[in-house]
């Protein structure tokens, strides 16, 4: 089973030996990975549509992966027993309705060993939600995939560490700028140049340029700390 990019850091990202649940599982490619490949002992394929959970049973099947890969129908966490999960995965899934699920079953994500996310969207709107429910993110990555950026961050429950991130870290990931993600300089240049070039096309609007005015000095505050 050969993964994505954006897949195989995903997968990348789960600790070894851990159970893990796949809300959002799709074809089932990311349960098959870990499974196949001695990672997860037990992998549980969720998602809330049958057909979706159909394909990623035949896929599992032809995997030869069936004693390792359950599937279940489940809208995001619900079907999960407490506890019956180390990690789970949520990727593939707008970042509203990312926090929409965590924010459902808050009690299962409190007693997660890690839980795993890529949102294609809203990043900072999940980043906000994880640090306000004192979820705090140990690992980031940024990829490119088929033209597009993806972001991974890998979060656990830890309350007790108080941390109050600017408004740069919340779009742009603490983590992927002290680590000095050469994927997170390239979408910063590239998101600077846009809404330059945006910026230099409004002659009117107000609101609009104001709005990209602030875009772009944070983008800049982004590219000063990544340097830092």
């Amino acid at each position: 089973m050969n993964l994505s990019k954006r897949l195989k850091t995903v997968a990348d990202c789960v600790t070894p030996g851990n159970v893990v649940a796949d809300v959002g599982t799709d074809h089932g490619y990311i349960p098959i990975y870990l499974a196949a490949h001695g990672i997860s002992p037990h992998v549980i394929a969720m998602d809330v549509n049958e057909g979706p959970l159909s394909t990623a049973g035949r896929n599992i099947s032809l995997n030869n992966v069936d004693n390792l890969v359950s599937t279940r129908l489940s809208d995001g966490l619900k079907e999960l027993g407490p506890n019956e999960a180390d990690t789970v995965i949520i990727s593939g899934m707008g970042g509203l309705l990312t926090v929409r699920i965590l924010k459902d079953d808050m009690d299962k994500v409190r007693s997660l060993k890690e839980l795993i996310l890529s949102p294609h969207s809203d990043w900072d709107v999940v980043r906000h939600f994880l640090h306000d429910e004192g979820m705090m993110i140990t690992d980031e990555h940024m990829v490119i995939d088929d033209g597009k950026y993806y972001v991974v961050m890998k979060a656990v429950y830890r309350p007790e560490i108080s941390r109050n991130p600017g408004e740069c870290e919340y779009r742009y990931g603490g983590m992927l700028l002290a680590s000095r993600d050469p994927v997170l300089k390239q979408y910063l240049e590239n998101e600077l140049s846009k809404k330059v070039t945006i910026l230099k096309g409004l002659d009117s609007q107000k609101s609009r340029i104001e709005e990209l005015k602030s875009d772009i000095d944070i983008i800049k505050e982004g590219l000063h700390l990544y340097e830092c």
